[in-house]
């Protein structure tokens, strides 16, 4: 028989903790009348300044007729009268077309509409506005040497050939798992870098030589490191349970790692709390450095 009475607690057991609130969700869209690369690039150079936020991105490129510009207004519009915050980064050219995705309800930032005014002004003539010219497509030059440095990147990933090798801008050298392949293709894409990496096994780590292959190309490597703890946990998702993915394992490797940095002089960059975009900065801005200096001397 119930008595109406609340429970009393227990003084002596444990505090319950409180329960974790579920890190918001933001819907991004990245938008273009061309590939979208360049909404993406901006867009997440924003983005990244809001750690504490999750976000889910979805990319819509090639919207070149007012058909398909209408069918993502209505795709944004849906979104933004939903439960979550949403917010679309566009950078298409077109007048008409940018016309019809200014009228979605879902807030959105305007990346042509906010500087072509501006850059028109200080040319003192108007802008084309034409599409899919955000990229240099004319630049054949251009173009064919990006491809070019991809075609080189994919071929050098992971240390898969030393063919070539001193053909590369800059070799990346890390242990296993510590983001050097999406740091080396970012480099080939948006910067046209030769680009390759090279994976720092145990048998490399025994000594604190660059590995023989790369040992003459020191100025040209960057080293790469990373947390135990991150790096564990991103092992563990593709060994789950092993050698190479226990904290003991990756401390071991990271360490030697360091020794090797240090006394190879190699410069080193942490991936831990870095993004793609601000470690391919500072490996640019790393090269300029090594250029400038060897200019002056």
């Amino acid at each position: 028989m119930s008595t109406g009475a609340a429970p009393v607690s227990d003084p002596s057991s444990p505090p319950v903790p409180p329960v974790p609130q579920e890190i918001p969700v933001v819907r991004v869209f990245f938008l273009s009348d061309s590939t979208g690369i360049s909404a993406e690039t901006m867009g997440n150079a924003l983005l990244i300044q809001f750690p504490q936020l999750r976000f889910e991105r979805r990319l819509i490129p090639f919207i070149t007729t007012p058909e398909m510009a209408r069918k993502v207004v209505a795709t944004l519009d849906a979104v933004a009268d939903g439960p979550d915050t949403a917010i679309a980064f566009t950078t298409a050219a077109t007048d008409e077309i940018r016309s019809i995705l200014a009228t979605t309800r879902c807030p959105t930032i305007d990346f042509f509409d906010l500087h072509m005014r501006r850059v028109e002004e200080i040319f003192h003539e108007p802008a084309a506005r034409i599409a899919a010219q955000l990229h240099g497509v004319g630049d054949i030059q251009r173009y064919n040497s990006r491809m070019a440095a991809i075609e080189y990147s994919i071929e050098h990933d992971d240390g898969q050939s030393l063919r070539a090798l001193d053909r590369a801008d800059v070799i990346l050298i890390a242990p296993s798992r510590c983001g050097k392949t999406p740091t080396t293709m970012y480099l080939a894409l948006q910067h046209g870098l030769f680009v390759a990496n090279y994976p720092l096994v145990e048998e490399d780590l025994d000594r604190t030589d660059l590995p023989r292959p790369i040992r003459h190309l020191r100025d040209r490597c960057v080293g790469m490191l990373a947390t135990p703890g991150r790096l564990s946990e991103v092992r563990q998702q593709r060994r789950p349970n092993s050698r190479y993915a226990s904290l003991e394992q990756c401390t071991y490797e990271l360490r030697q790692a360091q020794a090797m940095y240090a006394a190879n002089r190699v410069p080193v960059i942490n991936s831990t709390t870095k993004s793609v975009e601000e470690m391919s900065t500072l490996i640019v801005q790393t090269l300029s450095a090594r250029t400038s200096k060897g200019n002056s001397s």
